[in-house]
């Protein structure tokens, strides 16, 4: 078998943390899936970056894989685990690994020990996992939200609230009847960026609103908001906005809270006049001038 670089599969630099590599996995999974890419081996592309995820997104799988690496094996070399190894690091990835571990390779298995054969027929029915990827506007609301798994295309009640890493379980939805376990991943988001329950959006701001204040209009999940911006407010400033984030699963719990980042932006001067307004800006200020880093 060949040493795979989980790394190269990636598109990521050996000491990149663990929010870029999850990060690339997801930006590549969209690309390549199956069921929306066009590519000419997309399929393959696919398989070999969520093995490259499970191996990298587990702290210890990912030491033990960095450990085989720091022995200088490279991608494509001809590989035979070490007789130290011991037949694997001793994972047992039959209960946490994705719902594509049908398609690991060997190298894969060599190093982190093969899947649990299930009991006969008799036993009770496998349990399966997938991982899913699902709007934040549906996590907001909840209901409903279409998605492939497998080929399969279902139908799946999204509750309302629920956090990223969190289960859905689809009773006797795997195959053999056993349940099928999808693990929640949020969708990238052109406008929010969700960090537990909190909602961060970014506000670009002209000076003049900035300095003097303003009162504006301010995306968020449920809707527009009016938001009084404070006078004399710069880039990085940040406002709360209360209970606009996720909502809670539990009632009495809190809701998240929206974080609105300020970022302060210029206008190009395109005109004569836009010019003047500019020069005379810089006469009623002086020679103050912004800082390098700060």
């Amino acid at each position: 078998m060949q040493f795979k670089d989980y790394y190269d599969a990636l598109g990521v630099k050996p000491n990149a943390g663990a929010d870029e590599i999850k990060a690339a996995y997801r930006r590549l999974a969209r690309r390549y899936h199956p069921d929306v890419s066009k590519e000419a081996g997309a399929e393959e592309r696919f398989k070999a970056i969520n093995e490259a995820y499970e191996a990298l997104r587990d702290p210890a799988k990912r030491q033990a894989y960095d450990q085989m690496r720091s022995r200088g094996f490279r991608a494509g070399e001809e590989f035979r685990p070490p007789p130290d190894m011991g037949g694997g690091f001793g994972f047992d990835w039959n209960d946490d690994i994705s719902g594509t571990r049908a398609g690991f390779s060997d190298f894969f298995e060599s190093l982190f020990g093969r899947a649990k054969r299930e009991a006969p027929a008799s036993a009770q029915p496998v349990k399966e996992q997938a991982r899913i990827e699902v709007d934040l506007e549906t996590v907001y609301t909840g209901g409903k939200q279409r998605i492939s798994v497998r080929g399969r295309v279902l139908e799946v009640r999204i509750p309302k609230g629920i956090l990223e890493g969190q289960q859905i379980r689809l009773a006797g939805q795997a195959s053999g009847g056993g349940d099928l376990l999808l693990d929640v991943n949020y969708r990238t988001h052109p406008q929010f960026e969700v960090e537990g329950r909190e909602v961060r959006v970014k506000l670009k701001l002209t000076p003049w609103q900035a300095a003097l204040g303003d009162e504006v209009t301010v995306p968020t999940l449920g809707g527009p908001v009016q938001l009084r911006v404070p006078a004399n407010s710069d880039t990085g400033k940040r406002l709360r906005l209360r209970g606009r984030g996720l909502p809670a699963t539990l009632p009495g719990d809190p809701s998240g809270d929206e974080i609105v980042i300020i970022e302060v932006h210029a206008p190009p001067a395109h005109s004569e006049k836009q010019r003047a307004a500019y020069e005379q800006l810089q006469a009623a200020f002086g020679a103050s001038k912004v800082k390098a880093g700060v």
